[in-house]
Order: structure tokens, then sequence, then C-alpha cells
């Protein structure tokens, strides 16, 4: 899948008249075809930017993982969604972080809901401690 923001040489955040007019001034007819098709539309704009978000995710892990494309596929569309080197670490170690975060999070989750069941049973035992003592 082409990266059309990239191909048109516009931002992401581009209004509607910016993407049409990026759109008409490029030779390319597939490219104009395809940017029309799916920027043009807000409802497919929206379902290409949640696409694009999504391969460059994965265009990132797969740099960070080492696995790149072969000789022949370099500067071809399969590229669009490739990281250059020193953003690619920076993000595999955030994403590492937050992975690691979560983990930690879910082992001591039982943890956190033994005290809360602590807590509400020495709530009920107080209640009825007071609620007998009053009677």
């Amino acid at each position: 899948m082409r990266d059309l923001y990239r191909r048109l040489g516009i931002a992401k955040d581009a209004t509607p008249k910016t993407i049409v007019r990026a759109a008409e001034r490029c030779s390319n007819r597939t490219l104009k075809a395809d940017a029309l098709s799916a920027l043009g539309d807000a409802a497919h704009r929206e379902a290409y930017d949640d696409l694009h978000d999504l391969l460059d995710d994965l265009g990132r892990l797969r740099a960070g993982l080492g696995m790149t494309h072969a000789p022949h596929w370099q500067g071809d569309t399969a590229n669009d969604f490739s990281s250059s080197p020193e953003r690619i670490v920076v993000r595999q170690e955030l994403l590492t972080q937050q992975l690691q975060i979560a983990l930690s999070r879910h082992q001591t989750r039982w943890r956190r809901w033994s005290w809360l069941a602590l807590v509400v049973l020495i709530g009920w035992l107080a209640a009825y401690g007071v609620g007998r003592w009053l009677s």
C-alpha cells in the first residue's frame, strides 16, 4: 500500500482543499485516482488514516526487529512505511517500556484486588459491630 500523504507531498492533517490541489498536480493518473478516492471522502479518509497508522507502527516494528526489505525492493512502495533507524530505536524502546509496565500491572493485579476485598470485609464487619452495639 502506498503512503498517499508522502507520495503527494502533503501533511497528514492537510485540509481537503490541499489534498485535491496536490492530487490535481500529480502526473501519475493512478496515484491521483487513489488519492481522490481514499482521501477525498471523509469516511474513506478516516479508514485510510487508521490503516496508515497501523502500517506505520508495523514498519517501525519490522525495522526494530532488524527485518528489512530485499535490495530489489528498495525505493519502491514497500518502503513507504519504513522508518529511519534512529527514530526506530527510540520508538522500539518506548514500546518495550510500555509493554513492561503493562505486564507488571497485570502480574500485581491480584494484590490490588485482595487489598480491596480486605478493606470491604473490614468495612462490613465494622458496620455489623456498630449495628449490634447500637441495638
